[in-house]
Order: C-alpha cells, then sequence, then structure tokens
C-alpha cells in the first residue's frame, strides 16, 4: 500500500469529485480512477459510491478514511522526527566520566556545546575509568573521557587535552619556591592521593615508581578541593590535574606545574566504532575535535 495512494484517496474524499482531486494531484482523472480502484480491490471493499453527481464515502469508505488520515499524520510525523533529529533540533548523548574530569569536560565542552544546539540532552554518567570503557564497549553508553585508555580495536580514540600533573605544596614547604620539583626529593614525604580507581593515582605511582620508591599514603580523597584542603593543612603533599589547578583558591597552598619525571594527563573520548553513532554524537565528536588541545585529531 503507497502512502501516496492514501493521500489521492483522502483528497477524492474531501473534493467529492475525481476530477477536482485529479486537477489538485496533477494527474488525469482516469489515472486517479484506476489508482482508487485499485485500493478499493487491495481493501476488498468499495470505498465511494460513485452513483450520484458527487462522489460520497461509503460506510467502509468513512470507516477507511478515518485510519488512512492516522496514518498519513503518523508518517508525517516520522518525516518531521527524523528531519529533527538530522538537523540537531533533538537527541539524547549518554557520556561516562570520572568526577574530577567532569570538572574540566562540562564547562569546555558540554555548556558551549548545548548553547549552540539547546536541544540536545546529555546524560552525565560518573564511573571509574575503566568502568567507562566497559561501558563504551557494550554500549550501555555512547562515548566516554578518560586519561590514556588502554587499546582497543573497537574504540574510536579522540586526544583532547595533553597536559601534566601539577604537585601541590604547603606555602611553607621548603620546596615550595621552585618552578619544578624532582618526584625523588619527595619520597619521604606523606601522599594525599586520590583514591583508588582514580587513573591520576595510577600515573602518579608509576612515576614515583619511576623514581625509585613507594610513597607513603597518609590520606586519599575522591575530592580534589578536600585534598588541597588537607595540604593547606599541613598534612601533606598532593598532585591535581593542571586544568583543575586553576580552581585553587587556598592561600596557604603552592602549586608547581611539572615534576620530574613528569605526570603526564591526557584525556581521550572514546567510542564503540563497531555501533551506529546519531547525528548528535558525530556533531560532538567534531565540535571537540575542535576544542582539542596540544593534540593532533
Amino acid at each position: 500500500m503507497d502512502v501516496r495512494n492514501l493521500a489521492s484517496v483522502l483528497e477524492v474524499a474531501k473534493q467529492q469529485n475525481f476530477t477536482k482531486a485529479a486537477e489538485i494531484l496533477h494527474m488525469t482523472q482516469p489515472t486517479l480512477s484506476k489508482l482508487v480502484k485499485s485500493m478499493e480491490d487491495e481493501l476488498g471493499v468499495t470505498l465511494f459510491d460513485r452513483s450520484g453527481k458527487t462522489v460520497k464515502l461509503t460506510d467502509s469508505g468513512a470507516a477507511a478514511i478515518q485510519r488512512m488520515q492516522v496514518i498519513l499524520q503518523s508518517v508525517n510525523d516520522l518525516y518531521t522526527t527524523l528531519d529533527d533529529v538530522s538537523q540537531l533540533k533533538t537527541g539524547t548523548i549518554r557520556i561516562g566520566l570520572p568526577p574530577v574530569i567532569s570538572t574540566v569536560f562540562f564547562p569546555r565542552v558540554i555548556a558551549p556545546f548545548q548553547r549552540k544546539y539547546p536541544a540536545i540532552q546529555f546524560v552525565m554518567i560518573e564511573e571509574g575509568a575503566k568502568t567507562v570503557e566497559q561501558r563504551v564497549l557494550d554500549g550501555s553508553i555512547d562515548m566516554g573521557v578518560v586519561i590514556s585508555p588502554d587499546e582497543d580495536s573497537s574504540l574510536g580514540r579522540l586526544p583532547f587535552i595533553r597536559q601534566h600533573v601539577s604537585l601541590v605544596l604547603h606555602r611553607t614547604h621548603p620546596l615550595a619556591e621552585r618552578e619544578t620539583v624532582s618526584l625523588a626529593d619527595l619520597s619521604r614525604e606523606p601522599f594525599l592521593l586520590f583514591a583508588k580507581g582514580f587513573a591520576v593515582r595510577h600515573h602518579v605511582l608509576d612515576a614515583c615508581h619511576s623514581a625509585g620508591f613507594h610513597p607513603a599514603i597518609a590520606h586519599e580523597s575522591s575530592q580534589w578541593d578536600l585534598l588541597v584542603e588537607m595540604v593547606a593543612g599541613g598534612l601533606g603533599v598532593s598532585f591535581i590535574p593542571e586544568p583543575i589547578t586553576s580552581k585553587i583558591a587556598n592561600p596557604d597552598v603552592r602549586v608547581i606545574p611539572k615534576t620530574s619525571p613528569g605526570i603526564p594527563w591526557n584525556l581521550y573520548v572514546l567510542w564503540n566504532k563497531e555501533r551506529y553513532a546519531s547525528y548528535a554524537m558525530r556533531e560532538l565528536l567534531e565540535f571537540i575535535g575542535e576544542k582539542a588541545e596540544g593534540a593532533e585529531v
């Protein structure tokens, strides 16, 4: 059953005249009559009473017309919906990211993207990096943002930020005025680190092992601002990703931008290359590529 044929039948019912309907539909009257007869044969009923001067609906025709109107409206709604999606007037993107990363990713990407496409909705899911990668693979989220993800042929990887983890010291610390600090000089310091499951913690420990020691971890937290407050309270030294250090306002701490060896903080956007990417998601990936820092996209 052709949708265009339904529209033709509706026009005949509206005009109550085959000739007038044919003129409006830009076809010949015989062609329209043949089309309607074909529709009647397909449905097994007579739609129109042609015995009078005007064409009138039969009881079967009246019932059929009501359903045809619903069908045509549904088809029109379908095209409108698909057009809205393709024109980025609607859509939802599910993004997984660790809590620390969300404080950087949201203002740099999500906020400006939503100003450009206000009808696109985001579902933000805060998880550890490993969980984010797994959920991208199984399709329960559309994309993820993690630090230096594992290689996987199924995952698309878009570099977003290439920066470092900075050292945070109390302002009275003997090393507080240096521009660069060797990690070996911190081997006897109590460390204040992000909790287990945070990728930044893993990178800090790896760098310390490379420097020849395993640090003594005094306290852990999932909140970067609490770590900073503990540093201000003289409880130890901490390591905060470079983009977040600009938010530190406590006058009792000092930020050393780099350590030796350096501790990378490289963010990547991940998506499953083997799954369908929506119009909104493709536009977001392009948008992220334009915002990427220090990376070839």
